[in-house]
């Protein structure tokens, strides 16, 4: 984490749940498969009022082709460099909310791409709750039917301390999915009076 983030983690339950501001910066939201980027980051954006991005389907969309075919198609590593490519445009775009790929977070030029550009929401997930969200899914590539629980602890394993580097941490539980929007909101909104205060209240959220 570079001299100017700090993390901060929500409690249990949100403590209220309006607060008044607008991201001064492109919110990224990362985490591993069911953590639920894509359903939280577009009630977020909604509640923001601005628009909302999945990297996974632009990567896909560039390369004509399904996420887990892209290595295989274009040789190893094209997945990686796609993903570079593709958050790079969105961070120089208007003020947005994007939901990024498994393991885009986890590549360091990518994983600097964000800090430098982007406040990084890191949606943590128990075990339970990513295993419960992905099992039966056909749109997993990583995971292999069977193993599912396996795989993901190792990859908690892996992973869990880089994705530990985002500007924000928020656990997610099985609950609502606006009650996480809610820990979303108040989590950033503590990162922003922390890390940007001479910055004006902009909108009602």
């Amino acid at each position: 984490m570079n001299g100017n983030s700090e993390n901060f983690t929500t409690p249990s339950r949100p403590t209220s749940p309006l607060v008044s501001f607008m991201p001064p910066k492109p919110v990224v939201l990362v985490g591993l498969m069911g953590c639920g980027k894509t359903s939280i980051g577009k009630r977020l954006a909604k509640r923001f009022d601005l628009p909302f991005c999945d990297s996974d389907q632009e990567v896909e969309a560039a390369a004509g082709c399904a996420i887990g075919d892209i290595d295989s198609v274009f040789g190893e590593g094209s997945l990686q460099s796609g993903e570079y490519r593709v958050i790079s445009r969105l961070l120089s775009q208007p003020v947005q909310v994007i939901a990024t790929g498994c393991l885009s977070f986890t590549y360091d030029k990518t994983r600097e791409l964000i800090k430098e550009n982007a406040i990084s929401v890191w949606l943590k997930a128990d075990l339970q709750t990513l295993f419960t969200r992905v099992t039966g899914r056909k749109d997993r590539p990583l995971l292999e039917p069977g193993r599912e629980e396996e795989i993901l602890i190792k990859m908690m394993e892996d992973y869990y301390p880089t994705f530990g580097e985002s500007n924000v941490c928020v656990q997610t539980y099985d609950e609502p999915a606006n009650i996480t929007v809610d820990r979303v909101i108040i989590a950033m909104s503590e990162f922003i009076k922390a890390q940007y205060p001479d910055y004006h209240v902009l909108k009602s959220v």
